[in-house]
């Protein structure tokens, strides 16, 4: 029989995965999901591809988490090997759509915002299949797995935070405590809820947490940006 604690955290990760795709929408809403209403250039056919593949991710997210919140586990898995496919396809298409934008500002000798974006988007690209991959191999594990999967989807979540900090100040480190505070707020909730601090989320946030600062820390330096332009030489 399931207890109430166990029936409680299933619907936890709803909320979360709820909350995420909340973000994503309003991260993008200016830029791509609600583009007709605010003026700007037309989006290339990449970027509308990126934002559908992006888009199916977070509600591939949310179906997994209603599916155990359900009891549908065997339907769950069965969604999971899409879910894989889908994970390598959203690191394709946004490394492609990262290298093509940098490439573009090099080729016009201009330093705008993807001479800094291309460090942050790898990593967080890289972040993410590597917490997924990891994930996939503990989904004999649910409490490590589901957490993992989480922190994932959180990482995934970056660019839009950072959007919509912009509405409100352009200060790059803002954007990091965002960031922080969104990681930290599932780490913090979770421990708070089971009384501990589970290894999943203790070494999990820990490396995406670092790995962001010490990336944000690099790409501020000459050394960077006179790197970046030779890449694409």
């Amino acid at each position: 029989m399931q207890t109430p604690r166990l029936a409680a955290d299933r619907y936890t990760y709803v909320w979360a995965a709820l909350a995420a795709a909340a973000i994503a929408v309003t991260g993008f809403a200016r830029t791509y999901y609600f583009k007709s209403f605010f003026a700007g250039p037309p989006l290339p056919v990449l970027l509308h591809i990126h934002g559908a593949i992006m888009t199916l991710w977070c509600m591939l997210f949310v179906t997994q988490t209603c599916l155990v919140a359900g009891h549908r586990t065997d339907l769950h898995r069965r969604l999971g090997v899409c879910g894989v496919a889908l994970a390598i396809v959203v690191v394709g298409i946004g490394t492609y759509a990262t290298l093509a934008a940098t490439a573009s500002e090099v080729h016009r000798h201009v330093v705008g915002r993807f001479h800094f974006l291309l460090g942050f988007n790898l990593v967080n690209l890289l972040l993410f299949i590597a917490l997924v991959g990891t994930g996939i191999g503990y989904r004999r594990q649910p409490e490590i797995h589901k957490r993992l999967m989480l922190l994932a989807m959180v990482t995934l979540l970056a660019p839009a935070i950072a959007r919509i900090t912009l509405l409100f100040t352009h200060d790059g480190m803002v954007q990091m405590l965002a960031f922080d505070f969104c990681v930290m707020t599932c780490i913090i909730v979770d421990s708070i809820r089971h009384r501990r601090l589970h290894p999943a989320f203790g070494w999990g946030g820990a490396v995406v947490l670092l790995s962001f600062h010490l990336t944000f820390a690099v790409i501020q330096t000459k050394t960077w940006l006179n790197w970046v332009p030779q890449l694409f030489v």
